[in-house]
């Protein structure tokens, strides 16, 4: 990572808070927030304003040249961070306005979605006590690893590690930290925003059935086209700037996450139970099978925890100073965040189970419940529930995709040494958009590869912020921390692979034919 002049003020005990320096963005935003009553009325004195542009141009070169390598001496002992100045022009670091609300809703967002709907798919493999207790291991392993992840963006004191990918290559090297990091991140954003095209596309086609009825057009959309229809909407979305922005859509995406999640195990539970319903685990011909379908459970529970790519990013659209380091305000809207992503994994999870036993089809809660009862529950929840989903697909292609288009805009930018313009940005988002779409055209079965997805992108959740904190952090050799990081991380990458091969063997099996929604009979 190439370290510019461009700084953020980090440690003066003499002053008030201060924060980085006001830049013009592409979007015409001003980052970050304007400076508070007391700053405005203080008259006390920052390096960052008497090294200004403005200050300078009429103090001679000597004057010049000690003000510089004082600001360089500050750099050097980590009072200043030093920021690349072409961070000010990429969508994740734009505008560094965020605060421990954002992070709640971003963090929401990202953690609760359909993956939640799949989990009683994973009880109906393991059971009772194995399902519970693999959900619990992994809520609280998951959490661990975002606390470690939180608290290395700025381990190095002067730098900020504002994506997934500058964290790894800092831990792991730059060349070996890209092919660790690169991969599973791109897979995971891009993956999950095409699994979303499918999914909503699929519901608002669910939803325009149950709504219309036997009213229906004689030729209604196939579901290709109601997939096109999906990503328009997505492509319009996106064209909002930064990840700031999209926190009122993040804040939407988290409220419906949370109602849709709540009603569909409450309907679940409120109706009569199947009368074949049984809670023993699913029985296969041959023990291999059986394995390979434990394997492939436990991965559509890891996919449940997905979200860590995205966490060093929100990190990095919070300002940060010395007195007040932004992993203070995003653990708290982190924690936030993580009690209502249990507040609703759990709840699905378990009653989800327990209305439907092993009677669970393979497309989870939402396809039992429109296929056991579809005639008992009042079409107008069953509209609800799928109005709920499509918006909670919209706002999370947009925070899925960001780290997407962040990377386009990169590689334009390093070549041309310019911000890009509005059009260039558009076009990139327009040709992400269709991109996911003609994935899912093409792999329709994206949607129901929890299980795969959950093993290959298992490390950049529960592995390597274990090893990342051994390597950056450098605890104390033999010590209870560095045994314990190690062990959790080399676990991480021996489940990705079980759950990976898991998941691999279920497709197979099943003939890719699993869906997430099947309309009512």
């Amino acid at each position: 990572m190439d370290e510019r002049p461009e700084t953020e003020l980090i440690s003066i005990p003499a002053t008030p808070r201060a924060s980085t320096p006001e830049v013009l963005t592409p979007s015409g935003q001003r980052s970050p927030r304007p400076p508070s009553k007391e700053a405005k009325s203080s008259t006390a004195w920052t390096p960052t304003s008497f090294i200004s542009p403005r200050f300078l141009s009429p103090i001679g070169t000597p004057m010049k040249r000690v003000l510089i390598n004082m600001k360089g001496y500050l750099e050097e002992m980590g009072h200043l961070t030093k920021l690349n100045p072409q961070d000010a022009w990429l969508p994740i670091t734009e505008s560094r306005n965020g605060n421990a609300h954002y992070a709640a809703f971003h963090n929401l967002n990202a953690g609760v979605g359909f993956q939640a709907l799949v989990l009683p798919v994973a009880f109906a493999f393991l059971g009772w006590s194995w399902g519970i207790l693999s959900l619990t291991i992994a809520y609280c392993w998951q959490l661990y690893t975002l606390w470690v992840l939180v608290q290395l963006h700025e381990a190095v004191p002067g730098k900020r590690y504002n994506r997934y990918v500058e964290l790894a290559e800092a831990a792991f090297g730059e060349r070996l930290g890209v092919w660790l990091s690169l991969f599973p991140t791109v897979y995971l954003s891009a993956g999950t925003a095409t699994a979303l095209i499918l999914i909503g596309g699929e519901t608002m086609k669910l939803f325009f059935q149950i709504v219309c009825g036997p009213l229906c057009s004689s030729n209604p959309l196939t579901t290709v086209e109601w997939y096109l229809v999906f990503t328009s909407l997505c492509i319009v979305l996106s064209q909002l700037p930064n990840l700031n922005s999209i926190a009122g859509l993040s804040l939407i995406g988290a409220i419906t996450a949370i109602t849709y999640s709540t009603m569909v195990w409450v309907l679940s539970v409120s109706q009569q139970r199947p009368p074949s319903i049984s809670y023993e685990p699913l029985s296969l011909p041959s023990s291999t099978a059986s394995v390979f379908s434990v394997l492939n459970a436990l991965g559509i529970i890891a996919f449940a925890f997905r979200g860590h790519n995205l966490a060093l990013e929100i990190q990095s659209t919070m300002p940060s100073t010395f007195k007040h380091p932004a992993h203070v305000p995003m653990w708290k809207g982190a924690k936030v965040a993580y009690f209502f992503i249990a507040m609703c994994l759990f709840p699905v999870a378990i009653g989800g189970f327990w209305a439907y036993g092993n009677l669970m089809p393979s497309g989870g809660i939402l396809n039992a419940l429109y296929g056991f009862h579809s005639h008992d529950i009042p079409r107008g929840l069953l509209a609800l529930t799928c109005l709920l989903v499509v918006f909670n697909c919209l706002s999370s292609f947009q925070i899925y995709s960001m780290p997407v288009f962040d990377s386009f805009e990169a590689g334009y930018i390093s070549r041309t040494n310019r911000p890009c313009s509005i059009w260039v940005r558009s076009g990139f988002r327009v040709f992400c958009g269709f991109f996911s779409f003609f994935i899912g055209v093409a792999f329709p079965f994206l949607s129901s590869l929890a299980g795969l997805l959950g093993g290959l992108t298992l490390p950049v959740t529960f592995a390597y912020p274990c090893f990342m904190w051994v390597l950056i952090k450098r605890p104390t050799k033999y010590s209870f921390n560095w045994y314990f990081n190690w062990i959790l991380g080399w676990l991480g990458i021996a489940f990705s692979l079980a759950f990976s091969i898991g998941g691999v063997w279920s497709i197979v099996n099943n003939g890719l034919r699993l869906k997430f929604f099947k309309p009512p009979n």
